[in-house]
């Protein structure tokens, strides 16, 4: 099943269902065999994205390079990729190994060459001996592995992925997208996963594009984007983030609620800063700004507080430590933080 593996360079790509622009600008280049993500809310565009990709949709502007050939004007089957789409679109009333198989037929593979192709796939995501069940006597775990299966057949370039698990309940998410992982490791195929969920973009991904209204916002590591977000959406769509207005004064953040907070390098203009909850310590003595807990919740590991301040509501998470008691609703306490290493922004 294996081929030569191949990137996708997609160069000022414009796309746009009557007057409402879609996708505006798109630039990005996705290496041989990485398994990159597109992440945002509900109409960010990113499913868009991955269908201008396969070739579902209107033909949009600019350029889609699979590998040295421009496919942006290309139908579907001529662009060589396979498409897991979130609802498996198994065919009922076909068993497992004929949903398998559709592919291979309607290409006009030789049958003698189906048979084993399709037996191989069902090897590869663990369902050999399911092959002559019905599509209903499956969990949703194996019926998203069919689907897988009978993409994999094809030996498509490229695999797409649109939100495959978001059908799936939490426990069993968790298990297939290691799996999912595991299976595009094993392939080698160059792999573009869309979800709007941020752990499975940050448990799956080399690297990820955010985006919203239709625009990237960044590309990069999970950690990279995590760590330094270029804007404020970044940072506080990947993860929980206080982001606190105010203004540089040589080397000091000045809040809007008059609060100094030191940092290790001025940036021009910055008129934001990114305090992650877990890298706040939260005190009863002293520390950078004075508040009082409006809300405490226990979320097992960890104990979340909202905390009243100058500079409005600050969520701060601490470890849970058995035995150690809470910070009750009314307490007067301290934020203390990290502020060198917290993200400035100029948005």
């Amino acid at each position: 099943m294996s081929q030569k593996k191949v990137g996708i360079r997609i160069e000022d790509l414009h796309l746009s269902f009557g007057d409402t622009k879609v996708l505006q600008g798109i630039d990005m280049v996705i290496e041989p065999g990485e398994f990159f993500a597109f992440l945002g809310p509900s109409g960010s565009g990113k499913s868009t994205l991955l269908r201008a990709i396969a070739g579902f949709g209107p033909t949009p502007k600019g350029r889609i390079m699979i590998g040295d050939q421009d496919v942006a004007s290309l139908p579907p089957w001529k662009r060589n990729v396979g498409m897991v789409f979130q609802s498996y679109a198994l065919w009922p009333h076909m068993s497992v190994r004929k949903n398998v198989a559709f592919g291979l037929e309607e290409r006009k593979v030789p049958k003698s060459e189906i048979g084993p192709k399709v037996e191989a796939a069902l090897e590869t995501v663990g369902l050999l001996h399911l092959a002559d069940r019905m599509p209903a006597q499956l969990s949703g775990g194996q019926q998203q592995r069919v689907a897988l299966a009978r993409t994999i057949a094809i030996e498509p370039q490229v695999l797409l992925l649109d939100e495959p698990l978001s059908n799936l309940d939490a426990a069993l998410r968790v298990q297939m997208r290691r799996e999912l992982l595991t299976l595009q490791r094993k392939l080698g195929l160059t792999t573009i996963f869309v979800t709007h969920d941020q752990e499975e973009a940050n448990t799956t991904s080399d690297r990820m594009a955010v985006l919203d209204k239709g625009v990237i916002q960044q590309i990069g590591t999970p950690q990279e984007l995590y760590d330094s977000p270029a804007n404020a959406f970044v940072a506080g769509f990947l993860g929980t983030a206080n982001i606190l207005k105010g203004h540089v004064e040589g080397n000091a953040f000045v809040t809007a609620g008059g609060q100094r907070l030191p940092i290790a390098s001025p940036v021009p203009n910055a008129s934001r800063i990114v305090l992650r909850p877990q890298n706040i310590r939260l005190t009863t003595g002293s520390g950078d700004i004075p508040g009082t807990v409006a809300h405490r919740e226990f979320l097992g590991s960890q104990i979340r507080y909202l905390v009243d301040t100058p500079d409005g509501q600050i969520i701060v998470d601490t470890l849970h430590t058995t035995g150690a008691p809470p910070h009750g609703p009314g307490t007067d306490v301290y934020i203390s933080i990290d502020s060198h290493s917290a993200p400035l922004l100029n948005d």
